[in-house]
């Protein structure tokens, strides 16, 4: 049995180095396929040489693109060049064609003179400053019997020697103001105030430079790194930040603005510093500050990922790019195209041919619909609160105010915020940077129209029937357990008007269940619930539930007086509204200003007219009955009409700690008024402050103000 195994194991090996064998065998004819690809290039490289000198030139100028320098130079007779060397050409020839970033380079042959082997031909290329196209000469020679290039800078372009330039320069677009509808600015080109250092005249450089650097709220490295720039000389001006210009005028009124006062105090103080110096200079500013902060937004500096993003859309290194806002959603009327000249400059500094010229294209001015004074007061009343108010024409759809409290500076993003004020401002409980008027919210009361105008659509309301004085607190029956719907006030008779004036929860808690669960969030999604407003400004979608459906009874009860999981935007609550001025039709918002209104329902016949005539009014009698509660913004020679709104934010059933957002939805009844108006606000933890009272209070100073203010 042993050579029977002996013949196994020798098999085996004869496979095994079979194997071995056919995969030495690969190898080797994988790199000679290799190695004759290779050769095969270098020999057609080297025989490209042999090519007519039209050929070569073709070749030659194909390599530009490339940015491939070194074959350019490769098929060039370097001696017959003037002794050319490789360095200087490729260094030469990269300044220039990359300086200009020429691309989609064509050549197009016009002649070959044999006798001179001269090679007349027209090349073409794109710039960044636009196409450029020629007529030259390329001149060849030919060296053992191959044909090579005579180079000299005419090559580039004809008019160029050796000891010109080729410069490139920027005209600076101007970016696109915002515009309020009265065309005063929200955004635009401002002056600050640059300031500087002059080396020279530091005499104390560690201390001043950091004295100087804590007035600045700014770093003493960065400072240092300033001043260390390669083009920094002695008398230098090296610009180290910008601060807000501080006007005499402004210093001349009865009260001048504390900040105000307080930066006067610190540009002294830095002017004292030896070394120091001011220079205007011109930034994006923000007029209104803090008052349309979330509205307008800001730009910033682009960065490397913004130039890779945007790459191909003429963004630079010196670009700004907007970061928020209506800045960042309008970026791209907004921003302008930077124009561009090529020329040529002579050894003295002359300019001796314009190769091309690109005129910048300035950006677009965008025009809102937001009134500046409106904006204003929103925000001076709301200032101190957290809250977000909505303001419009209910008749036309423009949008006159968006306000978010509290508030931040956007003209600090461009002075340059400091670590710690950035830092300030994000840990800021109150939020100073959140986006409240583009959040959905609990309405509570505020809701309670909406519930009345779906119930009359239906069949489920009648508003002249009485449905009984239940007291403060009811439930259905026994099934509900300890869970009660309580209201404030008792009233009779128990019908639709009263129910809107007192604000009753029973009644509409009553009016939810009748409607029934399917009919509600059917008539809640055909008022655009979950689903995006049609606006301009992404607004977060209103909800009847946290799960797309109303899951219990209790919840349904609750819905009908704006509780259990019922969350509208104030905006999308506005549009609604709106449906009580223009018989049943939803107005469709809008945000850029057009000349003559553009009209448009963005639903049309939402209700009919006879279900906005009763609500309506009682709508009008929550301002203007004695026991409405929103009486308080009654004015005898204005015809309001609108609803309060409380509703409370609670952990849970129990819970005693929770907080409460006070609503005000108010709009003048009659289309003839001469300044139409409808405002939604909302304000966060009016729990102990009044409720929707405080609110109430607030708007009827900017309706006095809309209408009687200066």
């Amino acid at each position: 049995m042993r050579p029977y195994y002996k013949r196994i194991r020798k098999n085996h090996k004869l496979r095994i180095a079979h194997i071995r064998l056919i995969q030495v065998t690969a190898i080797i004819i994988g790199i000679i396929v290799i190695c004759v690809l290779f050769l095969g290039k270098e020999m057609f490289e080297k025989k490209s040489y042999h090519k007519m000198p039209d050929e070569l030139l073709d070749r030659y100028m194909s390599f530009i693109e490339k940015r491939d320098y070194e074959k350019m130079y490769d098929m060039i007779a370097e001696k017959e060049s003037g002794n050319l060397t490789k360095d200087y050409f490729v260094k030469r020839n990269s300044d220039i064609y990359e300086g200009i970033e020429a691309s989609n380079v064509a050549v197009d042959i016009i002649e070959f003179d044999k006798k001179t082997e001269t090679v007349t031909f027209v090349i073409s290329f794109d710039t960044i400053a636009g196409n450029i196209i020629f007529e030259n000469k390329a001149s060849f020679i030919k060296i053992k019997d191959k044909y090579k290039l005579l180079w000299d800078d005419s090559l580039i372009f004809p008019e160029l020697n050796s000891s010109d330039k080729v410069r490139v320069s920027k005209i600076k677009a101007r970016r696109g103001e915002i515009l309020d509808r009265d065309g005063n600015m929200l955004a635009g080109e401002g002056t600050a105030t640059m300031v500087g250092l002059v080396p020279k005249e530091i005499k104390d450089s560690d201390a001043d430079i950091l004295k100087i650097a804590e007035l600045l709220e700014t770093d003493k490295k960065a400072i240092k790194e300033k001043l260390g720039q390669e083009w920094v000389n002695e008398d230098s001006f090296v610009p180290i930040k910008a601060l807000p210009k501080v006007k005499e005028a402004d210093l001349m009124t009865l009260q001048p603005d504390e900040m105000l006062l307080e930066e006067k105090k610190r540009q002294e103080e830095l002017l004292a510093i030896p070394g120091v110096m001011f220079s205007d200079t011109q930034v994006r500013e923000y007029p209104l500050g803090e008052a349309a902060a979330h509205l307008i937004g800001y730009v910033q500096d682009v960065t490397s990922d913004d130039l890779k993003e945007h790459s191909g859309e003429g963004y630079t290194n010196d670009s700004v790019i907007g970061r928020s806002g209506v800045e960042s959603l309008f970026e791209e009327n907004l921003r302008g195209q930077d124009g561009y000249r090529i020329y040529i400059v002579a050894s003295d500094g002359r300019e001796k041919e314009k190769l091309a010229f690109k005129m910048a294209k300035h950006g677009e001015n965008v025009q809102l619909t937001i009134d500046s004074k409106l904006q204003t007061q929103l925000y001076e009343q709301f200032k101190n609160d957290k809250s977000c108010s909505v303001a419009m024409n209910q008749y036309t759809g423009e949008v006159l105010a968006l306000v978010s409290t509290p508030s931040y500076n956007n003209n600090d993003f461009i002075m340059g915020l400091s670590d710690e004020k950035w830092s300030l401002l994000n840990n800021d409980k109150n939020r100073p940077m959140y986006n409240r008027f583009r959040q959905a919210w609990c309405p509570g009361s505020a809701f309670k129209p909406v519930i009345a105008a779906v119930g009359l659509e239906k069949g489920a309301l009648d508003p002249f029937k009485d449905y009984g004085n239940e007291g403060l607190k009811w439930q259905k029956d026994s099934s509900w357990g300890s869970y009660f719907v309580t209201t404030l006030h008792t009233y009779e008779p128990v019908t639709l008007e009263n129910a809107l004036i007192y604000s009753d929860n029973i009644y509409f808690a009553k009016a939810a269940l009748t409607i029934g669960k399917n009919e509600l969030e059917n008539s809640l999604e055909s008022l655009w619930f979950n689903k995006r407003i049609p606006f301009e400004i992404n607004m977060e979608q209103s909800q009847f539930s946290n799960t797309g459906s109303i899951e219990t009874e209790i919840q349904l009860a609750d819905s009908g007086y704006g509780q259990g999981q019922i969350l509208v935007n104030p905006l999308h609550m506005a549009c609604i509204y709106s449906a009580f001025c223009n018989r049943g039709n939803i107005i469709k918002p809008y945000l850029l200003y057009k000349r003559t209104p553009d009209v448009k329902y963005w639903m049309e016949e939402a209700f009919c007219d006879e279900t906005v005539n009763y609500v309506l009014k009682g709508m009008k009698g929550v301002v203007n009955n004695p026991y409405g509660t929103g009486y308080e913004a009654y004015f005898d020679d204005i015809a309001l009409a609108g609803k309060t709104g409380t509703a409370e934010i609670k952990k849970s059933g129990d819970d005693k700690s929770g907080t409460e957002l006070g609503w005000f939805c108010v709009f003048t009844t009659e289309k003839a008024q001469e300044k139409p108006i409808l405002i939604i606000s909302m304000t966060e933890d009016v729990k102990g402050r009044g409720g929707s009272g405080y609110v109430v209070k607030k708007d009827r100073e900017v309706i006095n103000n809309w209408f009687y203010g200066k």
